[in-house]
């Protein structure tokens, strides 16, 4: 495993991170499998891990508490979010912060993940959406100061809405954020225009999420792809886009070098840049830890074949449908 500085915090932070939505949120998860998946990641060098309180209301919060209290001789850095107060996801634009985070919210909903991590302190605590608009309302800033004063937090971090990289600018030129959380991967390059280079102005630490685009570049999906009931990507891949995603990936493969796989093509993808701090695959199996840390040798993708993938860049706007 390698590891990269997390931006203004000085935290050095796993190249591969953990994300921990799939251990609550979809169809599919056990408890015993997710503990162990979990261990190996420590064990192959993984020390970030980004959760949330909707995650199961809490509940994969309880299994990286499990996780942390396991190894109190290790450093591992813990992520979580503040759910926003009306619920909605994404955020839209004419939301107040009176809906989403007033500041008793966020006081209330950052012990509870504490609670639920069974710490007295996490590292990191991010707002779970995000607008713009609210970059200079006091409020959060006083409730943000108010919880690292009591030793709650030690950062502060947005999590970006789907497809939109410009909505945390005037954020993060604050100097009060010091982690933002966005979707970057192979087909959504759109945060390497105006985000990353404020981060680095900013020496704000990048948390890359969905590098796999919710499963499209693991390779594995057909235009007949279904899931479980009340499972989230029914909602998410209607046929407009489960068909042009699926045709997309597979306009990739042409290009997989021999002896890799899509996933780890994707994930490459996203640590040739250096303003990454940390890839976030959602990892639920042995295998797929295994696999997906595996990435992290040191061994950056080939120029040419880089700069074939960025022709596979594919803008997308938010719809109904990309929640």
């Amino acid at each position: 495993m390698q590891y990269r500085r997390f931006g203004r915090t000085g935290w050095q932070v796993s190249e591969i991170g953990y994300g921990m939505w799939g251990m609550a949120g979809w169809t599919g998860y056990d408890d015993q499998e997710s503990l162990e998946s979990l261990e190996r990641s420590v064990a192959l060098g993984c020390n970030f891990f980004d959760t949330a309180w909707d995650y199961g209301k809490g509940h994969s919060e309880k299994l990286l508490g499990q996780l942390v209290r396991a190894h109190p001789g290790q450093k591992l850095y813990t992520a979580s979010k503040i759910p926003p107060k009306n619920s909605k996801w994404p955020s839209r634009r004419g939301y107040t912060l009176d809906e989403c985070f007033p500041p008793d919210h966020i006081q209330e909903y950052t012990e509870k993940s504490l609670q639920n991590l069974g710490l007295e302190s996490m590292d990191l605590i991010q707002f779970h959406v995000w607008e713009d608009a609210w970059a200079h309302d006091e409020r959060w800033q006083r409730a943000i100061d108010d919880l690292k004063r009591q030793g709650l937090i030690q950062a502060v971090g947005i999590s970006i809405n789907r497809w939109e990289p410009w909505n945390s600018l005037e954020s993060l030129r604050t100097g009060l954020v010091d982690a933002v959380q966005v979707i970057y991967n192979i087909f959504d390059q759109a945060p390497e225009d105006q985000l990353f280079p404020v981060c680095v102005e900013q020496d704000v630490a990048v948390i890359a999420r969905v590098p796999f685009d919710e499963g499209t570049l693991t390779g594995t999906l057909t235009k007949e792809s279904t899931w479980p009931a009340g499972d989230w990507r029914n909602s998410y891949f209607v046929p407009e886009n489960l068909h042009a995603s699926v045709e997309r990936a597979e306009a990739l493969r042409p290009l997989i070098p021999a002896g890799m796989t899509m996933p780890e093509l994707a994930l490459r993808f996203c640590l040739a840049h250096p303003t990454v701090s940390t890839v976030i695959p959602g990892m639920r199996k042995l295998r797929h830890v295994e696999a997906n840390i595996a990435a992290s040798d040191g061994h950056a993708l080939p120029a040419d074949l880089f700069k074939k993938l960025r022709e596979h860049r594919w803008d997308r706007v938010p719809t109904e449908w990309s929640q």
